[in-house]
């Protein structure tokens, strides 16, 4: 299923405290273009307490009641603008309970908000963020809180990023970042990060990538070809810093080869204040869910 005919349902991690606002505001354009509904979905996570027997209980009682009233309001906004949306509150750890409501609602993408560049980024990325990547079967896209700041605002129209390599999951990005670009009218620029052996052999991986992958130079929009040496994160970045992309598309692998704890996908998600969409490789028959203990790898 492809992102355009997939995309029916987007599920959007709220909070209260107006770190979901950047993802809300990326979900609404999706929902707008797409003829999505959103699901807003809030999670009452236990581990945020050191001991919950400690809360009183009228404070227990008015968590729940709290988030509902700020659904309420969101999806009141939401249906002015003509997007239908629905509202789950549950508890658990917030990456599982998306993961289960994506499922549920047979959600094409979910959407979060994260604290960016300012604050605890890394740590929360990690937490959450990255922990989707490595669940969900449906894209994940991650916002950074401050994507708009600043130097770091996008330049308006700014182009569709695609970071492309060779792995399961790069017919899916690269139809995904073709839907985003012929749907929001943008430039696709396609990065290829290319390595040691391929810069030693003077070999330019865009003579072949296009055609290989059916991406045509000439159509609705305008396509461009870049190499980049350099490890991919570092060559993402950069390029980023360079175009003001709108967003970044990159596959993630269900299997990591970057030593340490976590891969590609974490550096992207934790360094970008670009809007950085993870697409998975195309679900199994019968959609069953991601081993969870596998490391997702972005490019």
């Amino acid at each position: 299923m492809s992102f355009a005919t997939g995309l029916k349902t987007i599920v959007v991690a709220t909070d209260l405290n107006g770190q979901s606002e950047a993802a809300l505001e990326y979900a609404r354009k999706l929902a707008t273009n797409y003829g999505a509904r959103i699901v807003l979905a809030h999670g009452l996570d236990p581990m945020e307490y050191a001991d919950v027997d400690a809360v009183p209980g009228r404070v227990r009682r008015g968590l729940p009641e709290a988030a509902r009233e700020v659904l309420d309001k969101l999806a009141a906004d939401l249906l002015r603008e003509g997007i239908h949306s629905h509202s789950e509150i549950r508890q658990g750890t917030i990456a599982q309970m998306l993961v289960d409501v994506a499922r549920q609602y047979g959600a094409g993408l979910i959407v979060i908000g994260t604290k960016g560049m300012q604050g605890a980024g890394p740590v929360v990325v990690g937490a959450i963020a990255e922990q989707l990547v490595r669940r969900a079967t449906c894209p994940v896209l991650a916002v950074a809180a401050d994507w708009n700041a600043g130097e770091f605002r996008p330049t308006p129209g700014g182009p569709v990023i695609l970071a492309m390599e060779r792995n399961e999951a790069t017919a899916t990005a690269v139809a995904t970042a073709y839907s985003l670009a012929t749907t929001f009218k943008r430039t696709l620029l396609v990065i290829h990060a290319r390595t040691a052996a391929e810069a030693s052999a003077f070999l330019n991986p865009c003579a072949t990538t296009l055609e290989e992958f059916g991406i045509k130079t000439s159509g609705e929009f305008p396509v461009r070809c870049l190499v980049k040496d350099g490890n991919p994160a570092d060559a993402m970045a950069e390029a980023i810093a360079q175009f003001h992309p709108c967003i970044l598309v990159a596959g993630v692998k269900r299997t990591s080869e970057t030593p340490g704890p976590h891969g590609t996908a974490f550096a992207l998600l934790a360094r970008s204040r670009v809007p950085v969409l993870c697409v998975p490789p195309e679900t199994a028959a019968g959609g069953q869910e991601a081993d969870l203990s596998i490391h997702a790898e972005a490019v």
